[in-house]
């Protein structure tokens, strides 16, 4: 099992961008997942293999109101590019839990093989 504590995720509506005829990831969403790269990176972790079931505790930065399925595509993604896992495609149970705001905000993320 791997739990790792991450910074709050920018919103799907964040995370992409238009350019011309292109849609790119945003500058925001590329710092977020350079963020966790680089924390993952610093575990040494191997990839986990097989079916996997992620929980995600996300504590928001603030009180404003927040679609908490607008978080979990730049968060798995990063973790994927993170190498947790070689694809996100193996993700067979997904569950996420808004929390409490933090100041900051950040996300709990626990992933296992089943």
């Amino acid at each position: 099992m791997l739990e790792v504590k991450l910074p709050y995720p920018p919103s799907i509506n964040h995370y992409w961008r238009r350019v011309g005829h292109s849609t790119l990831i945003s500058r925001e969403g590329r710092r977020f997942r350079d963020r966790v790269v680089a924390i993952l990176g610093a575990m040494c972790l191997k990839p986990l293999t097989g079916p996997l079931a992620v929980e995600v505790a996300v504590y928001p930065p603030d009180r404003r109101r927040r679609d908490i399925d607008n978080v979990q595509k730049a968060l798995l993604d990063a973790l994927e590019h993170g190498g947790a896992y070689a694809d996100d495609a193996q993700i067979v149970r997904l569950e996420i839990t808004k929390q409490e705001p933090v100041e900051g905000g950040r996300s709990v993320v626990r992933i296992r093989c089943v």
